[in-house]
């Protein structure tokens, strides 16, 4: 699907663009409220409240007398200052690097030396890490005397294709890769709020998700402002019955999370259909929706769930909306203002005739694209074929323009939202001295299920220690990246040049 991308501006800072008017139009209207899930105090900010806090906190960032477009990792958790120091590091003329406080200590020690920081901002949960090398650790006292210093006078004067964050996904090579967007990204984002979120300025938008997850600080919080919409969110909800309970109490219009949430709901936590009264509709991302799931949804509360499907590359962009329905099987349509098309998986730039199973590819003209992965030089140059970005999706379109995803063309795995490496698993996996070979590879549980599991050949005279195994890789992982589940088989499958074939781990368990 070929049509014209939105243009790119020269001067921009994502910030300003999405705190300065605000204040300035809507300085009185509640902008981000949070919900404390285990009883405690809600927080309500106004847009003037909001854009104060930010602009005090730039400034005492800006007295650290770092470059311009120094990098400065996050580590904080479900914290509200986790928001407003994304914003800030960005207002001040930095580049935010959000974590999540699933990593290891390790792991976000790799991603403060990868990123040649400046300087680590660790929240309560992490307050007593060590170990950050040359980046200033900034503890929770430190960060409290910076919120005292006298605010920004002013945004930084970033251009549109400065970068002003940075994300670490998992590719195919083990390690974390950084994606380096840019302040022009907000501008890239706008298809998603007509054709998929259906974001209006009277709305109340409700994210499920973990403060630092990109998902949450981009739709959660990054997309309502934009708009003049509010944004919440809630942490520690550890019943699912108080989705609805929050939805009722602040009345919430737009609820986005990923689909295990809404299968929780309807689980457990939807006793009263009463108390979506407010709810326009449900938005979903990160991984498939399940047709049953929408159906018994729909069934259950008179309501839609529009889903997306994004990368950690371009965010969100093929999508339903009300003005394009759900359809089974298929994450919707790509949305206007997006070049979207599937590429021979052999090479060239001619897209496949419709119908025809491709690699999806982005052009690289659209301003939510980002600048390029951070010193990774030949994964950059890999990922563009001409002028598109090519991802690892195989995929169809119909006469329609649904989309169809047929699966990856590489081993990248999908968990909670997050792409996972199997080689960074296997790394882990293989640390346990009874492990011999091992093989990882996501494994259908169910039909709307999917768990990391790996496949692992002990070696000679050594017994199964699946407990062991996991303590070692709780020890290196994030929770997200461990395997769920272990299967231990005689060998695994290889090619006659002794590739491991991980689309093939499956069938060692059946033929066992």
């Amino acid at each position: 699907m070929l049509t014209s991308s939105p243009a790119r501006p020269d001067r921009f800072n994502l910030a300003r663009c999405c705190l300065e008017q605000n204040a300035r139009l809507r300085g009185s209207k509640v902008g981000l409220t949070v919900v404390d899930g285990a009883g405690g105090d809600t927080l309500a900010l106004t847009f003037a409240e909001v854009e104060a806090a930010v602009l005090a906190l730039a400034g005492g960032i800006e007295g650290l007398g770092f470059p311009a477009g120094s990098r400065i990792v996050i580590r904080m958790g479900n914290e509200v200052d986790t928001i407003l120091l994304f914003f800030a590091i960005i207002a001040a003329g930095h580049v935010a690097v959000p974590t999540s406080m699933m990593l290891t200590g390790d792991e976000a020690r790799f991603v403060v030396a990868n990123s040649e920081a400046a300087a680590v901002v660790l929240g309560k949960e992490a307050a007593h890490e060590r170990g950050y090398g040359e980046a200033l650790a900034i503890g929770p006292d430190r960060l409290a005397e910076l919120k005292r210093a006298a605010p920004l006078a002013g945004y930084a004067d970033t251009a549109g294709e400065d970068p002003a964050y940075l994300v670490y996904t998992s590719g195919t090579t083990g390690k974390p890769k950084g994606v380096v967007h840019a302040h022009r990204v907000a501008l890239g984002r706008r298809p998603m709020h007509s054709h998929w979120l259906d974001l209006r300025e009277g709305d109340v938008l409700l994210h499920a998700g973990a403060f630092n997850w990109t998902y949450t600080i981009g739709v959660g919080v990054l997309d309502p402002w934009f708009c003049g919409a509010a944004a919440t969110l809630a942490r520690d909800v550890s019943d699912p019955s108080l989705w609805a309970e929050i939805i009722r109490r602040h009345g919430v219009t737009i609820f986005a999370a990923v689909p295990g949430v809404y299968r929780q709901i309807l689980k457990r936590g939807l006793s009263d259909d009463r108390a979506l009264a407010s709810l326009r509709h449900g938005v979903a991302a990160g991984e498939a929706l399940p047709t049953p799931l929408l159906e018994e949804w729909r069934e259950r509360t008179g309501r839609e769930i529009y889903e997306a499907f994004g990368m950690s590359e371009i965010s969100t962009f093929v999508s339903s909306c009300p003005s394009a329905p759900a359809r089974p099987g298929s994450p919707g349509r790509p949305q206007p203002g997006r070049r979207i098309v599937a590429l021979p998986p052999e090479g060239g730039e001619t897209p496949v005739p419709q119908g025809g199973t491709g690699l999806l590819a982005v052009h690289r003209s659209d301003p939510g694209l980002m600048i390029g992965y951070w010193k990774r030089p030949d994964e950059e140059a890999s990922a563009f074929r001409g002028e598109w970005f090519v991802s690892g999706d195989l995929v169809s379109f119909d006469e329609d323009g649904y989309m169809r995803h047929h699966g990856r063309d590489d081993d990248v795995m999908n968990a909670l939202g997050y792409r996972v490496s199997p080689l960074e698993v296997e790394e882990a996996v293989a640390g346990h001295p009874s492990v011999a070979e091992v093989g990882v590879t996501e494994w259908r549980a169910r039909a709307d299920l999917s768990l990391i599991a790996a496949f692992v050949v002990l070696r000679e005279g050594a017994e199964p220690d699946e407990q062991g195994i996991a303590d070692v890789c709780a020890a290196r992982l994030a929770a997200y990246k461990r395997p769920k589940v272990y299967h231990f088989v005689e060998k695994l499958p290889r090619s006659a040049n002794g590739k491991l074939l991980r689309r093939r781990l499956a069938d060692t368990v059946a033929a066992t």
